[in-house]
């Protein structure tokens, strides 16, 4: 059903009951500002949400630090020679 923000307000309880059969859209002005919906609904989507996440490379480096750290492990990188090539400098 279709509330509009002044009218649910003032009739919120109706507003929760009527949950149950539906999600309760609440609009300001014919924009929707709200949705009401059943908790098992929304911890549906809080699940969905969660498996959609896509980890950033921050993300994986920080999984790698934490690791690492938990095996004490150290990553030790070679110092760069300086007989490479450096394409860019030489133009």
């Amino acid at each position: 059903m279709k509330w509009k923000l002044d009218e649910a307000q003032q009739k919120l309880p109706e507003v929760i009951d009527a949950i149950a059969l539906e999600p309760q859209l609440i609009f300001r002005q014919d924009k929707l500002v709200a949705a009401i919906v059943e908790p098992k609904l929304f911890q549906e989507f809080l699940a969905w949400h969660q498996q959609q996440k896509v980890s950033s490379l921050a993300d994986a480096f920080a999984e790698l630090r934490q690791l690492c750290a938990e095996d004490n492990y150290i990553l030790e990188t070679p110092a760069r020679s300086s007989d490479r090539p450096i394409p860019f400098a030489e133009e």
